[in-house]
């Protein structure tokens, strides 16, 4: 195993949605010899673009991004397939003598890549069946009551009104008699890289609202709801789709569907999409080797270069 001082280096650019990533990520191309994978789980499906916030064709051919229109739509893509395809192309950018910049959002995706992916049980149509049947009986309350003193922990992480979930995190318990924490504290995995983790975020909770609202009205000039619609025509996509289900199109393909008007339809996505926000700083707070960088004014360029320069200087 290497030690952190003799690994080579890779950098992780994380940040809520409309941090200014990708703009910050660009920066540090042009100034670093690095190549950047994206990790988001939306910006991996082709014809979605406007609502992706996805670099444009000419960003993307000066500096492209690994895992960018890599499936479509109809297809599925997991925690598990993005850690062995990231760590693919990191083995590969560090043999040919650059580093990786990995940048994104999605918080699951940073996870497994760093901490590995809990080995977990096939689903038990029986268990399940038991486990659906005293959710109507007792109700999601009772259940992750039960949780909660098996598997304290999962319990903390997974809300109450979540019973896709906590029924799986029940239904793992009763299969192989250990819970989701211990399963995942099992198949422990040591990242071989020195990770410099960066954390852009606004500071002030309020300035984010706005450029979540501001871009949402910038993606419907743009023609997101065109975007969507050329989805919504094709006979094999569908609402139930983990695509179709990303913030944004779920709206829309409802607004679409004929269930509320376009004012309402971009409350909901925005609402939404604050809510994913504040769920991504809530695990971005628990990254206690992460160095926080305000961008609320101004996007800190050259503060994060230095840093990054620094530390990578201090094993020279």
């Amino acid at each position: 195993m290497l030690t952190s001082q003799l690994a080579p280096p890779a950098i992780f650019l994380m940040g809520p949605t409309a941090a200014g990533k990708t703009e910050l990520a660009i920066y540090l191309a042009k100034h670093l010899p690095v190549e950047i994978i994206s990790v988001d789980s939306a910006l991996v499906y082709k014809q979605m673009d406007i609502g992706t916030a996805k670099p444009d064709a000419e960003t993307l051919h000066q500096y492209p991004h690994h895992l960018i229109d890599i499936i479509d739509p109809t297809e599925s893509y997991s925690a598990g397939r993005f850690r062995h395809e990231a760590l693919e192309l990191m083995a590969d950018i560090t043999r040919r003598g650059k580093i990786p910049l990995l940048v994104g959002g999605t918080m699951l995706y940073f996870k497994t890549l760093q901490y590995g992916i809990a080995q977990l049980p096939e689903a038990d149509p029986v268990v399940r069946e038991k486990l659906a049947k005293e959710w109507q009986q007792f109700g999601l309350v009772r259940l992750h009551q039960r949780l909660a003193g098996i598997d304290p922990v999962s319990a903390k992480r997974i809300h109450v009104n979540d019973p896709q979930r906590l029924l799986r995190a029940l239904e793992v318990y009763e299969i192989t008699g250990k819970t989701l924490t211990q399963l995942t504290k099992d198949s422990a995995f040591s990242l071989p890289y020195r990770v410099l983790k960066v954390i852009l975020s606004p500071f002030e909770r309020s300035v984010l609202h706005q450029r979540i609202a501001d871009r949402y009205q910038s993606m419907m000039r743009a023609g997101f709801i065109e975007e969507v619609r050329k989805l919504f025509e094709r006979s094999d996509l569908n609402a139930a789709l983990p695509a179709i289900k990303a913030v944004g199109y779920r709206q829309a393909w409802s607004h679409l569907c004929g269930e509320y008007d376009e004012e309402v339809m971009i409350e909901k996505a925005t609402i939404a999409t604050r809510q994913m926000a504040k769920r991504q700083l809530t695990w971005l707070r628990a990254q206690h080797d992460g160095v926080w960088f305000d961008s609320g004014e101004d996007l800190p360029k050259e503060q994060v270069l230095n840093f990054i320069q620094d530390r990578l200087s201090d094993t020279d």
